[in-house]
């Protein structure tokens, strides 16, 4: 996922959902032959219609008992990095996957109908503001 914040850094976007009506940050899984970095370009790009550069990763996080369990009985765990990336082109619009976007602070989120745990992805890259590398 992608944490992209405004100029000033107290506001990060956020994106609304066409599948739950939840607010979350640009995002999604990765297509084989991808980087993890490559992954997040495109979603932010398919679902915002921004061009973005990846600054650095935040964090990675996984919950043992949160899986994907398909009708067939497969079952995935899911393990989410989370990058802050900035804006680099393009224009903020919506696609298939979104009904509203725009800029939002930790506390105007605090009464939004949030998907999961994305608020909290925004306050680590808040906390941890440490460059890394990312290839």
């Amino acid at each position: 996922c992608a944490v992209i914040f405004d100029e000033t850094r107290s506001k990060a976007l956020l994106t609304r959902r066409t599948d739950n009506g939840l607010w979350c940050v640009p995002g999604g899984a990765m297509d084989a032959g991808e980087s993890a970095a490559e992954a997040c370009i495109r979603e932010v790009r398919e679902e915002t219609g921004l061009s973005v550069r990846v600054k650095r990763l935040v964090g990675v996080y996984s919950n043992p008992n949160q899986l994907i369990i398909y009708p067939n009985g497969n079952k995935f765990h899911i393990v989410v990095m989370s990058f802050e990336v900035e804006i680099i082109g393009g224009e903020l619009g919506l696609s298939n996957e979104t009904t509203e976007a725009g800029f939002f602070s930790v506390q105007e989120m605090e009464s939004m109908p949030m998907h999961g745990k994305h608020k909290e992805r925004v306050e680590d890259a808040l906390v941890n503001q440490r460059e890394a590398f990312i290839r």
